[in-house]
């Protein structure tokens, strides 16, 4: 196994800021790990230092890509010989949720998917929810407006944000059913090899349920807890671009060695 992070845009023999934490438990542990540049890679060039092992499995933590992006990059470590833990479809199956969704259907809110120009009121009128979250096919709006319609007919404003800040809306558009949620509960754990991994060592059952249903050898799952008590799963996510979030790097890194 090779561990494979982006590298400093200025500095390409050290990691980026952003994964320096975490590539240096890699190291600290035994782990053999290599660095590319991201940006040299939009351009069409793909030169890992140290040079991947032929016959190796790397896994990628870094930036998130769109699947067409991340099935080049598939296609480049493979043209050096090694294979990806995670292929492209696989990558695809977390990092949009209507992939995943119908595979999860009553462990998380209820979820329509439109075009980002669909007639919301027309769409949404028979199905009698109070109000809705609204998001693309990977993430929400993190404004001060935030991503939260309390009527269909506020969701081209989010839409139209949503496509303002991030430049695009990947893929289409969820409207999920609003929840009464506890956001300061919201916990990650990740399903590594099909096995279920906690920060603190103890998985609930709803990630004990997910983790054998979604096709992937590596991805997050994001939880919180509903006032009425009840766990609900929020997101998937691709494991080699989802955030560490409160996990040390150790206890991390101890995870991929399993």
């Amino acid at each position: 196994m090779r561990l494979l992070y982006p590298c400093d845009p200025f500095e390409k023999k050290k990691p980026d800021e952003a994964y320096a934490e975490e590539h240096d438990a890699a190291v600290a542990a035994g782990i053999s790990c290599s660095l590319y540049s991201a940006e040299d890679f939009e351009t069409g060039r793909f030169d890992p230092r140290p040079s991947l092992e032929v016959g190796a499995t790397d896994i990628y933590r870094g930036w998130m890509m769109q699947p067409n992006a991340y099935a080049a990059f598939q296609a480049a470590i493979e043209s050096k010989g090694a294979q990806v833990l995670t292929t492209a479809d696989q990558y695809r199956n977390c990092h949009h949720l209507p992939e995943w969704y119908s595979l999860c259907e009553g462990l998380t809110p209820r979820t329509v998917f439109l075009e980002k120009n669909a007639d919301f009121p027309g769409s949404l009128k028979d199905l009698g929810w109070t109000a809705y979250f609204v998001k693309d096919y990977v993430k929400s709006l993190t404004t001060a407006r935030g991503s939260i319609a309390r009527s269909a007919a506020e969701i081209p404003e989010i839409v139209g944000l949503i496509e303002k800040y991030r430049g695009q809306n990947e893929g289409g558009i969820c409207v999920r059913e609003y929840e009464k949620l506890l956001p300061e509960t919201e916990e990650r754990y990740f399903v590594y090899k099909r096995r279920a991994y906690a920060r603190s060592g103890v998985c609930p059952s709803l990630v004990e349920a997910i983790a054998p249903r979604i096709d992937s050898p590596f991805f997050s799952v994001d939880v919180v807890q509903a006032a009425s008590g009840d766990l609900r799963l929020m997101e998937l996510g691709d494991g080699q671009v989802s955030d560490r979030k409160k996990w040390a790097a150790d206890v991390f890194i101890r995870m991929l060695q399993n």
